[in-house]
């Protein structure tokens, strides 16, 4: 996890590894942090290897906080595991994301 450096609008947070139960604690406490005396958090999903209910409850824990702190919360670069999740759980919307990707994979073609 790491923190770029802080501009007036807001701050950056990249994510790295595992968004599981594993490291919920940790993860919160630097979610919550870095929300903290913010205009704007844009969180960068793109090292996130896997994702589970209690990462994407840190999520949406983030997305709340962020609107009682009337801080804007965006999330970029997601990964293949955070999409998977995302779309499995119809989450693109709730997120307010720009773009549904979909995350599935093509199915092989049959010959007979």
């Amino acid at each position: 996890m790491s923190a770029p450096p802080q501009g007036a609008a807001g701050a950056a947070l990249r994510i790295d590894g595992e968004m599981t139960i594993y490291r919920a604690a940790e993860l919160k406490e630097a979610l919550l942090g870095a929300l903290s005396g913010q205009g704007a958090l844009e969180l960068d999903l793109s090292g996130v290897s896997e994702i589970d209910t209690a990462g994407v409850q840190l999520l949406m824990l983030a997305k709340k906080t962020a609107a009682t702190l009337q801080c804007e919360l965006s999330l970029r670069g997601h990964s293949e595991a955070v999409a998977e999740v995302f779309e499995l759980l119809h989450l693109a919307t709730y997120f307010g994301d720009p773009l549904v990707v979909s995350a599935a994979r093509p199915l092989r073609e049959s010959h007979p």
